[in-house]
């Protein structure tokens, strides 16, 4: 079945948003440079482990931005939970973690830990200090004495003793050496279950997003590219190989949605969504997350794709 360019439906928010944690609608923003997102409508189910994926500059970090109301938007909308992320009571449902992991250096595990319980009123002290201990974290120890993996522990049980509904997460790992990485990924990945935690993780690991994310949502050049289940993104992709008709893919291919195509001596490999049976001279096997990703990546004017429930109409929902 093709996913592409038309959009199926097959389900609705709820009157009060439970069922999305986050929704954009025609959601954008305009810099003196241009626009670093712009027409942004998707929607991402409560409960889910989403990686967002895109090259640097593609808008990440503008749309973390929005989500956590540090950056306003131009256009459009973005409700958490049902609730505009404008209106003051989304704070207490999110909590967001950057790759400079902004920690006092100067406080112990224990002050830091202190801290957040004053500053959060639904704090949970005993998981963000279990969090801490498992790791063999000194709650004595300056964060400022810490290694990188430690510091990474130690924001990381800041952001789940806030014991927040969506947890937001700007490359928060990419510092850490293979072991603390695996290390955070298990971390992240058992918390996030056990609490049903939403969470939306950027991150240039494409193989780590494979293994640890359900959902996607791939943006390229302030647009969204690809959204929705996992599972049934990789599967509405082929991976065609053959040999090239005079240093070109076949012209057959034409007939299917070609996301892209290379061409090496007399080879050809096309990354395409089929329209109806693959037939010819060819080897058809199903790519991997990271070459589908990749493909995208690459050619950021091929259509978008959406698995259903994945958008939401820019339209629906605003009021006058």
């Amino acid at each position: 079945m093709d996913l592409g360019e038309s959009v199926a439906e097959t389900s609705t928010s709820t009157g009060s948003g439970g069922a999305w944690a986050i929704e954009a609608r025609g959601l954008g923003k305009h810099y003196r440079r241009g626009w670093a997102l712009r027409d942004c409508s998707f929607r991402l189910p409560a409960g889910r482990i989403c990686g967002l994926v895109g090259p640097n500059g593609a808008g990440k970090s503008t749309l973390l931005g929005l989500a956590t109301r540090q950056i306003q938007p131009t256009e459009g909308e973005l409700r958490l939970f049902g609730v505009p992320v404008s209106r003051p009571e989304v704070l207490p449902k999110f909590a967001f973690l950057g790759q400079d992991k902004p920690l006092y250096k100067r406080f112990t595990v224990a002050e830091t830990l202190r801290m957040g319980g004053e500053l959060n009123p639904g704090w949970d002290g005993a998981a963000a200090e279990r969090i801490v201990r498992a790791g063999d974290v000194p709650l004595h120890a300056a964060v400022g004495t810490l290694s990188g993996g430690q510091r990474t522990r130690v924001a990381f049980a800041l952001a789940f003793g806030k014991r927040p509904d969506l947890l937001l997460l700007d490359e928060p790992m990419s510092d850490l050496d293979p072991l603390a990485r695996e290390e955070m990924s298990s971390l992240l990945m058992a918390e996030a279950v056990e609490r049903g935690t939403t969470v939306m993780m950027s991150s240039h690991m494409l193989t780590e997003l494979e293994d640890m994310c359900d959902y996607l949502l791939v943006v390229a050049e302030g647009r969204v590219r690809m959204a929705g289940d996992a599972d049934a993104l990789v599967p509405a992709h082929a991976l065609v190989t053959g040999v090239a008709e005079d240093g070109a893919p076949p012209a057959a291919l034409t007939r299917h949605t070609v996301i892209e195509t290379r061409v090496r001596g007399r080879q050809f490999q096309a990354m395409v969504r089929p329209r109806g049976p693959l037939s010819g001279d060819w080897r058809v096997s199903e790519p991997s997350l990271e070459e589908v990703l990749l493909a995208h990546l690459r050619s950021p004017d091929a259509p978008a794709l959406y698995t259903p429930g994945a958008t939401a109409d820019p339209q629906e929902g605003r009021t006058a």
